[in-house]
């Protein structure tokens, strides 16, 4: 019942992870004692043995799933392969840059600057605000409507507006 209480605990049981209680339930033991034993099984003090077997399938399981260099480009070419002959390129393309990845073949780079307006001088903001004029200049069209005289209006008024206007 010990070895199943530590497998249960572990490796969780048919709906997924359990509880010490569920663990102790699923091995055998009785509802109204299960939270105890659950507690008393996994004491280093009380039961040596049951902890240090619950270890060793924690390793266990860490070991059959770690994750190594060539596993892992083993396992994208797998991807990649698979995704190949059911004709999804974009998943093959995708496997094959994440092998690349891992190899080190490509490199992300990104800059991340902080900062706002209000750290920055007086002649700081001239000289990005002169920066941002010269590159996008092109770009500001003055959309300030022009004052009229009121001669202009009045003329305007008396006469139609032409197509041009």
């Amino acid at each position: 019942m010990q070895q199943r209480f530590a497998e249960f605990l572990v490796y969780g049981g048919a709906e997924g992870p359990v509880t010490k209680t569920e663990a102790a339930i699923l091995a055998g033991y009785s509802k109204t004692r299960a939270p105890q034993e659950g507690s008393e099984l996994t004491n280093p003090r009380l039961s040596p043995l049951v902890v240090e077997y619950i270890g060793k399938l924690k390793e266990e399981r860490l070991s059959k799933h770690a994750v190594t260099y060539e596993g892992h480009l083993a396992e994208l070419d797998r991807i990649k392969n698979a995704a190949l002959k059911k004709g999804s390129f974009s998943s093959a393309v995708n496997a094959e840059t994440n092998r690349g990845k891992a190899a080190g073949l490509y490199i992300d780079r990104k800059i991340i600057k902080h900062g706002t307006l209000e750290d920055m001088s007086e002649k700081e903001l001239e000289a990005r605000m002169t920066k941002i004029l010269d590159d996008y200049g092109a770009l500001l069209k003055d959309v300030t409507p022009q004052p009229k005289t009121i001669e202009e209006d009045k003329n305007q008024s008396s006469t139609p507006p032409t197509p041009e206007e």
